[in-house]
């Protein structure tokens, strides 16, 4: 039987990371952690369930399971062979590195393996928090790497203040880069290529410097794109008296949408696609066929493309990821 999936999160422990998840109600282990890998097939960090039937299993075992049953009839075979979407609680309690993703065109054929499309929704944000969204318009392959050499590379790159409910999209090419004080949610590729291009010389545990990757993340920045305005512009719905819900990105590689709900809010997976549903804020539950699952604030559930219909109920603030048809 289908029902609705929750997983022990995976957590990361680099350098720039803090304690300020504890902030959204998370049990945190001892130390630092910078990311919670909230719903992943990837083997870098592969979620596992906690409850039902199925407590114990990790994601990829269940997606063997139940095939399109879990994954749905509308996404390529691609996706049925290997997890699309990886869902993300990020704590930048310090600045992370000036960086740049590769398109699956690149990775394919540099890694062997897909690349990284992202966006970013701000939970919290400190007085003054900004990131680095792009280079400045006219700076070119050739500028960037001779500033990069001459270790002045911030007189490239363009910084934007955020606060929290801000959203970037943070296409393959793009560079970027979160300041200190940030809390966000993040809905990308299941990928976990990067290529730092500056890392503020700071040094590890055992005093090494992380390694850098000139070369590539020069090869796949997308200097054209340069100067346009990042910050999501969504299209609001009404939900009636449920609320409102907000389309923040509808691209080929995911789909997320914001919702506020004081009420209850029917769904249904019409047995084409997954939903993912990483709740930011207040206290609900999950109705459907075979029971009510309880949820809380910095929980993510996933709703298997087989479940059909069922029920969001309470006062929630919550994000929607899912597949898209290809556009």
């Amino acid at each position: 039987m289908l029902y609705p999936l929750k997983f022990q999160p995976v957590y990361k422990d680099y350098l720039w990371g803090g304690r300020n998840l504890e902030r959204l109600g998370r049990k945190l282990p001892d130390g630092i952690v910078a990311e919670s890998w909230e719903v992943s097939a990837h083997p870098d960090g592969v979620s596992l369930i906690t409850n039902g039937e199925y407590a114990g299993s990790t994601l990829p075992d269940y997606l063997r399971r139940f095939g399109r049953a879990a994954i749905g009839s509308a996404l390529p075979e691609a996706h049925a062979q290997q997890f699309p979407l990886l869902i993300k609680l990020i704590d930048a309690n310090q600045k992370l590195s000036v960086q740049v993703h590769p398109d699956d065109l690149y990775a394919q054929s540099h890694e062997g393996g897909y690349g990284k499309n992202e966006m970013w929704y701000i939970i919290s944000a400190e007085p003054g928090s900004q990131i680095i969204y792009d280079v400045r318009p006219g700076v070119s392959r050739d500028s960037l790497a001779q500033a990069v050499r001459e270790n002045r590379i911030a007189d490239c790159l363009q910084t934007v203040p955020v606060s929290a409910g801000d959203a970037f999209n943070i296409p393959a090419g793009k560079v970027h880069g979160l300041g200190a004080g940030i809390v966000l949610a993040e809905i990308q590729q299941s990928s976990n290529l990067t290529y730092r291009l500056y890392d503020y010389d700071r040094t590890d545990a055992a005093g090494h410097k992380r390694p850098l990757h000139i070369d590539k993340g020069l090869d796949v920045i997308d200097f054209a794109a340069a100067g346009r305005d990042p910050k999501i512009k969504g299209q609001r719905f009404s939900l009636g008296q449920a609320g409102v819900k907000e389309l923040l990105v509808a691209n080929r590689y995911f789909g997320v949408e914001l919702y506020d709900l004081d009420g209850e809010l029917g769904e249904t997976t019409a047995g084409e696609r997954f939903f993912i549903y990483t709740f930011i804020s207040g206290t609900g539950e999950i109705r459907y066929a075979g029971g009510v699952l309880p949820i809380a604030p910095a929980e993510s559930v996933f709703i298997s493309a087989g479940l059909g219909d069922f029920i969001i109920a309470g006062q929630l603030k919550y994000l929607k990821s899912y597949v898209p048809n290809q556009l």
